[in-house]
């Protein structure tokens, strides 16, 4: 039975699943375009407002300016037009998949506040989320336009924080959508307190999995040479001959090996990704004793799926030095398991869900 047509706020419901699936959408083509090198392919903003390329002198005008660029300057002089042209595409797809976005949102608001469908207490989520997608969007041009200058590379942080981004506004989304979804209601309450705590903890180790995920598909700042931290020491479960090399701990301090070298960046992510599977085998242990929601089983069932599938792919991807289709099925993998993270938070601290 699908809970969602029972709902009075049905449609605003769908809606909002509707956003998180087109977030869900951009974060992959936007891997794609990180993995295919088409991000900086497009050097405006203003583009926007306009059509692809649909002749050949569309097609010149639109090269002439990348040729212009840093990227182009210093690292694809040699390209042709019609290598130009697939990169072109992929970043003009997930920026139209941005637009397409803003125009589902702000259309359906429209629609609800002609129909009266927006309570008063919506109001304050509605102009939060409309502030996050609009951060979203300048974020991602200033991650974009610091490649532009001198540099033909995006900062690793900034790349991150893109990222970080667009999975906050899907997780706002989303747990809007689930508050309309399942309203509290006087039944009784389940031993979900036991693990809260766990899961919190869960949660947040996977977050920093994740901005660790983008600062190894990232360039390092500093970084003279193309190598990015997941295209080194591609073998598991040890990194080249040593479980901690020495490259891990070549720069001066902590947190520069840390943050800012590219060998210290995979061995952290790497050793952050051991520390998920530890958590969710516990949560797994301790839950099984418990009596738990048919939601919450349903949440810590597809983060035990979700681990195990992210962190196959997440060998494999290193393995095979990064191919396109499994550094996108990687990240696809995290999207799922925040998604299943956020799902099984809500329904633990939302006290009153049904048994």
């Amino acid at each position: 039975m699908n809970p969602i047509s029972h709902s009075p706020h049905k449609q605003i419901i769908y809606w909002l699943l509707t956003g998180c699936f087109l977030i869900y959408i951009m974060v992959v083509v936007g891997g794609l375009t990180r993995l295919t090198h088409s991000g900086l392919s497009i050097t405006d903003w203003s583009f926007m407002g306009s059509v692809p390329p649909l002749n050949n002198d569309m097609w010149q005008e639109r090269f002439a300016k990348y040729q212009q660029s840093p990227e182009f300057q210093k690292v694809n002089a040699t390209m042709t037009i019609e290598e130009f042209k697939p990169i072109f595409l992929w970043e003009y797809i997930h920026r139209m998949i941005g637009r397409t976005m803003m125009y589902v949102f702000a259309i359906g608001f429209i629609y609800f506040l002609i129909k009266k469908k927006i309570k008063k207490e919506m109001w304050p989520a509605f102009v939060l989320l409309f502030f996050m997608g609009a951060m979203q969007a300048v974020i991602g041009w200033w991650m974009v336009y610091s490649g532009l200058q001198s540099k033909p590379a995006v900062s690793h942080f900034r790349l991150a924080t893109h990222l970080m981004s667009a999975f906050t506004l899907f997780a706002f989304t989303f747990w809007f959508a689930l508050r309309l979804l399942y309203p509290k209601e006087n039944v009784e309450v389940s031993e979900g307190k036991k693990i809260k705590g766990l899961t919190v903890l869960f949660f947040i180790v996977l977050i920093f999995q994740i901005i660790f995920g983008a600062f190894t598909a990232g360039y390092v700042e500093g970084n003279a040479s193309k190598l990015r931290p997941g295209h080194i020491f591609n073998t598991w479960p040890k990194m080249g001959d040593s479980w901690m090399p020495e490259q891990v701990t070549m720069k001066a301090t902590f947190f520069e090996n840390v943050f800012e070298n590219a060998s210290g960046i995979q061995f952290v992510h790497r050793t952050i990704a051991f520390i998920v599977v530890a958590l969710i085998c516990l949560i797994w242990y301790k839950s099984d004793k418990l009596k738990l929601t048919k939601q919450q089983n349903t949440g810590i069932t597809l983060l035990i799926f979700g681990v195990t599938i992210q962190f196959i792919l997440g060998v494999l991807t290193l393995l095979y030095n990064v191919p396109v289709i499994m550094g996108a099925l990687h990240q696809s993998g995290a999207f799922f398991l925040f998604l299943s993270c956020i799902y099984l938070l809500f329904h633990l601290f939302n006290k009153k869900a049904t048994i």
